[in-house]
């Protein structure tokens, strides 16, 4: 275990900084703020040619992002609804190059890296074959459908040494680099405890995408989305809401649990869970998904270099009646740090000792005495304590905000091209990536099979 600093230490540090309570929220700072005068202006040779695969709402998000940094230019994409292509060229540039089969943009000179924006159960598929062509890849999480497919993409990766970072941006988020920071200056004193909540309130966040009234077969490649898995007939509504489904997406914990791994592993620089146990089931959206839309699921840490044992219970709710949340809580013996998408909140809350919390506090064992008998302890703890009776040590609480606008995708994709264009070693290569996808995939595992799964964080197997 690393030794932390004591809480004295610490609150001597955060007065010393000005941290103390009661100050206004400080303003945490983004890559792009820091982004250098001459990192903003890139030469032709170092222009970036990226491809798109897969075109749907995390496509455009993704492409939308990537673009902003300098020295980007989409030049192509690929996916199997024709209308996505079209509205490629309408909203880029009507130059860029698309096609219904991802390989032939793979096979284009003028294409450096690609974003990989499919359903989950081409992810391993793609990213491998996009390496083999020579190609850097953003995949987006969870990286694997299959939990033996994580070793392949890391294989992959190491036989080919091109760049992949998986597109969890929580790794490259400023508010989980605060805690982070919080948590390793021993702010909370041991960790016990994390909690953690990704719910949802509305018809979009349950998965239920819109639908063309025209779509048909004529305009969409069936058998190109269908790839491994199981023969159907045409159904446009396992095409644009395949996250309902088994046989092409991961449900609740590969959409939303990973990127709740990837922030609870970047803040305690833990490799993952040694167990899962989930629970859940179908409770409000019965529009034939065959997925859960409530997941609650425990897992057990392990002592490690970075971090004690300690428990961790996460959820989410497709019908989250309280307005949906995306939440979490590293609990510790002398306070807690608390993360949202806006910010961070650390309170400070100590153990007291035994006979000061009988002295200050409101219930105690002391007024079970006779008189005689409390007076008599009253009067020793006056004799051995310089401290006046009363005192106590208040609960101190400091937060931290995210600049206005800000977007930790921009951040992640900014390290991915660094990463590219210097060959550098990026935040989430396919290890970080699969330490976050598989304690999410045994979930999958424990709520189906209905038993506890263990898994070993180092070696990434599961533990029979």
């Amino acid at each position: 275990m690393t030794k932390r600093k004591s809480r004295r230490e610490f609150l001597k540090l955060a007065a010393a900084s000005g941290a103390a309570a009661g100050f206004a929220p400080a303003v945490l700072t983004s890559k792009r703020e820091t982004l250098k005068p001459c990192e903003r202006t890139i030469s032709a040779n170092d222009r970036i040619g990226l491809a798109t695969i897969g075109t749907g709402i995390i496509g455009f998000i993704d492409t939308d992002t990537a673009l902003q940094v300098p020295g980007v230019e989409l030049v192509a994409a690929a996916d199997v609804y024709d209308s996505r292509l079209c509205r490629v060229k309408d909203y880029y540039h009507a130059d860029v190059f698309t096609s219904m089969d991802y390989r032939e943009v793979l096979a284009r000179p003028d294409v450096d890296a690609v974003i990989i924006s499919v359903p989950d159960h081409w992810h391993a598929t793609m990213a491998i074959d996009a390496m083999e062509a020579g190609k850097d890849v953003y995949l987006e999480k969870p990286m694997v459908q299959d939990l033996e497919d994580g070793h392949r993409v890391i294989d992959a990766q190491k036989g080919t040494n091109r760049i992949l970072q998986v597109g969890s941006q929580f790794k490259s988020d400023v508010v989980y680099d605060k805690a982070k920071e919080l948590y390793e200056s021993g702010a909370i004193g041991t960790l016990n405890m994390v909690q953690a909540q990704y719910n949802r309130h509305s018809s979009l966040g349950a998965w239920q995408y819109s639908i063309p009234p025209n779509a048909s077969a004529d305009d969409i490649d069936w058998d190109r989305f269908l790839g491994d898995a199981p023969e159907r007939p045409f159904d446009p509504v396992r095409f644009f809401r395949w996250r309902n489904y088994q046989d092409y997406g991961t449900g609740i914990p590969g959409d939303l649990f990973v990127h709740l791994f990837t922030g609870i592993n970047h803040v305690l620089s833990s490799n993952g869970p040694v167990n899962a146990m989930a629970q859940g089931g179908l409770r409000f959206w019965h529009d034939g998904r065959d997925v859960p839309d409530v997941m609650l699921a425990l897992y057990e840490y392990a002592e490690a270099e970075n971090h004690p044992g300690f428990t961790l219970a996460m959820q989410s709710n497709f019908a989250d009646g309280s307005g949906g949340e995306t939440a979490f809580q590293f609990i510790g013996s002398e306070g807690a740090i608390s993360v949202d998408g806006g910010g961070l909140r650390i309170i400070q809350s100590p153990l007291r000792e035994p006979s000061l919390e009988n002295l200050v506090e409101g219930y105690n064992s002391v007024r079970t005495w006779c008189e005689p008998a409390q007076e008599s302890f009253i009067e020793q703890w006056r004799q051995e304590h310089e401290a006046p009776l009363m005192a106590r040590e208040l609960a101190e609480e400091r937060e931290y905000e995210v600049p206005s606008g800000y977007d930790s995708r921009y951040d992640h994709f900014v390290n991915f091209f660094e990463g590219v264009r210097n060959r550098t070693p990026v935040v989430e290569d396919p290890t970080v990536g699969f330490r976050a996808a598989a304690p999410a995939l045994l979930a999958n595992l424990s709520y189906r099979d209905k038993r506890m799964y263990g898994w070993d964080p180092d070696a990434m197997k599961l533990v029979t």
